[in-house]
C-alpha cells in the first residue's frame, strides 16, 4: 500500500469535497421527515452508510485528489526508449513496448531515428525526453 495514499493533505481534500454531499443528504432527510414519518435512527443510519461508502471508495479514488503531484511520482520518468522517428522537437518513441508522443527538452538538439532517449518528464500525454 502506498504511503502517499494516507497523507493528511489528500485525506483533507477528500473529506472537504465529501462534506457537502453528506450535508445535503442530512438536510433532505430532515425535510422529508416533516412529511413522512421517519425515525431518527433511519436518518443517522443512512448518513452513516453514506460516510461508510466514502471510506470504502477512498482507496480506489485517492489519486484523483493528489493534484499537482503526479509528475514527480510518475513511473515513466527515468525510463529509456528508442526514437521511432526524428524528434525535432516532437515525434514518437517506443518506451516499454508502447508508442508515445515525445518532445525534446527545450535545450536539447534534435534526436535521430533509432537513438536512445531518457524520459525527463510528462506534459499531458506527451513525454519530455533527452538523448541518452
Amino acid at each position: 500500500m502506498n504511503q502517499t495514499m494516507w497523507s493528511a493533505r489528500i485525506i483533507l481534500k477528500y473529506t472537504l469535497i465529501q462534506l457537502p454531499g453528506i450535508a445535503v443528504l442530512i438536510l433532505v432527510l430532515y425535510v422529508a421527515r416533516q412529511w413522512i414519518e421517519m425515525p431518527p435512527w433511519l436518518i443517522w443510519g443512512l448518513s452513516g452508510l453514506w460516510v461508510t461508502i466514502d471510506i470504502v471508495f477512498y482507496p480506489f479514488v485517492w489519486r484523483a485528489y493528489d493534484w499537482g503531484h503526479g509528475e514527480k511520482n510518475n513511473p515513466m520518468i527515468g525510463l529509456h526508449g528508442i526514437a521511432k522517428e526524428r524528434l525535432d522537437p516532437c515525434g514518437y518513441i517506443f518506451v516499454r513496448g508502447e508508442l508515445w508522443e515525445a518532445c525534446t527538452a527545450e535545450t536539447e538538439a534534435p534526436i535521430e531515428t533509432g537513438q536512445e532517449v531518457v524520459v525527463l518528464g510528462i506534459r499531458g500525454l506527451t513525454l519530455l525526453v533527452k538523448a541518452a
